[in-house]
């Protein structure tokens, strides 16, 4: 019996079981290995209706969709119309932010590696017009810079949208049709949808909110983000199948299934090098490449992706020495086990690779002292406030804004020590422990940022 089949045999009998443990509706996994494709599914896609999942479904892949923003850059790339070290606005002159010098020295490249400093969770809805991504680019223009453009990283969904207006202006088409054209017709694949109107043509997932804690997922009210963020990763769903082949073709250094050359292979190869540091981040990895997130696992490296959009979650994980590729999509519930334990198995099963789990605090954490930590840090998403009460506790409270505010309320938090200047949650928060690095010296003494994957800025001690 091969590798692949034992793992069939094992997610026909493990992924159900999962999906009722964790009060997940539906999930989909693929399996990219020696360039053949496992797929499975389970659950039911819309408790509302009932529809069950089957590996033909698409789920939402979220963030996820950002790799396949910088692979179409980086085809115009090959193609000599595009240069990484190049100034933003060589291509797109009218791209300006409220800090004029900053936004001159941006780069391409700054731009797929969440470098480039300005504030990022900017989700403005421009219409679903062709031009949305256009229009969504001039809405930046009082967008404040959060550190000078290449300092650091800090996670960036408005880069990735202005990343995506670059490729439109290049290939003079709109982002959509680039997908279709430059990706899911050379790769393809079948089962791939740009937004909700080429979704419903599929067994499509619905994704399932959470009330309250303790109850039972419902259905969301709505299906998709704004399109003017879809080259952040607001619209583009698929099946597990179509996203593995994807991978497959970074493994294959930009040769998709029936050798056609989607992407050359120095520019595979060039986006999961290492381009910067992160801070003690958990799932969001240890450094970041161009589009890639990369993973320093015990006995390998790995890349990959997540993505998030409502109600729905993507986990993406290539083994890049040993040519394998996991994904895993879900449509709500609490998905973080699923994470854990599928695409773990599969890749100690396939590559040996032991995937570092998810943080967790410690129960026997020391008190520390945060003096350096306390203060308020603010975004357009969040003002947050961090204080040490007199029992020595370290507590964060977020208090949403905007949009986001419409959400939800003020949460408040307790924080313990994990590793040097990263605090991590007591208490879970959409099943994770989100880890809090306090990074950088406002002059004072005190932590300038406040890093959950964001460089939240500190505004008051």
């Amino acid at each position: 019996m091969s590798k692949l089949t034992e793992l069939g045999a094992w997610l026909d009998g493990r992924l159900p079981a999962l999906l009722a443990e964790n009060h997940v509706p539906a999930a989909a996994v693929a399996v990219y290995a020696g360039g053949e494709v496992l797929d499975r599914a389970a659950g039911v896609l819309n408790r509302a209706t009932g529809v069950e999942a089957d590996a033909d479904s698409v789920f939402q892949i979220g963030s996820i969709t950002k790799v396949w923003t910088v692979t179409l850059a980086m085809q115009l790339v090959d193609e000599g119309k595009l240069e990484l070290d190049e100034p933003v606005r060589k291509y797109l002159p009218e791209f300006v932010l409220a800090d004029d010098e900053a936004a001159a020295r941006i780069t391409v490249r700054q731009l797929m590696c969440h470098t480039a400093g300005f504030e990022g969770d900017i989700f403005t809805d421009t219409g679903r017009g062709a031009d949305c991504v256009e229009k969504y680019v001039a809405t930046l223009h009082d967008v404040p810079q959060l550190f000078p453009p290449g300092e650091m990283f800090s996670y960036n969904n408005a880069a990735l949208c202005v990343l995506g207006r670059v490729v439109e202006v290049l290939r003079d088409k709109d982002y959509n049709q680039c997908l279709g054209d430059h990706l899911f017709v050379p790769l393809g694949l079948t089962h791939a949808a740009q937004s909700p109107y080429e979704a419903i043509r599929f067994r499509a997932a619905l994704g399932h909110l959470t009330p309250e804690p303790g109850a039972e997922p419902e259905p969301a009210g709505i299906w998709a983000l704004a399109p003017s963020n879809a080259p952040a990763g607001s619209m583009l769903a698929m099946r597990a199948r179509d996203l593995a082949t994807f991978a497959g073709m970074h493994l294959r250094d930009g040769e998709a299934p029936d050798g056609t050359r989607v992407l050359s292979a120095e520019s595979a190869r060039a986006m999961r090098e290492r381009r910067v540091e992160l801070p003690d981040l958990g799932l969001m990895g240890d450094a970041w490449g161009l589009g890639w997130s990369l993973f320093d696992a015990p006995g390998g490296a790995l890349i990959g992706h997540d993505g998030n959009t409502i109600g729905q979650a993507s986990f993406l994980r290539v083994a890049p020495e040993h040519g394998v590729a996991v994904a895993l999509l879900t449509n709500g519930g609490d998905p973080i086990p699923l994470y854990t334990e599928i695409l773990g198995h599969v890749l100690r099963e396939l590559t040996g690779i032991e995937m570092a789990p998810p943080p967790v605090p410690d129960p026997a954490a020391p008190r520390v002292d945060a003096s350096r930590y306390v203060g308020e840090y603010s975004s357009t998403v969040a003002d947050i406030l961090v204080s040490q009460d007199d029992d020595g506790r370290v507590w964060v409270e977020r208090v949403p804004k905007g949009i986001f505010a419409e959400l939800s309320g003020p949460v408040k938090s307790e924080l313990v020590a994990m590793n040097g200047d990263t605090l991590i949650l007591a208490e879970p928060m959409q099943g994770m422990y989100i880890p809090h690095a306090f990074v950088g010296d406002d002059g004072t003494g005190h932590a300038l940022y406040l890093h959950t994957g964001r460089a939240d800025r500190r505004v008051r001690a």
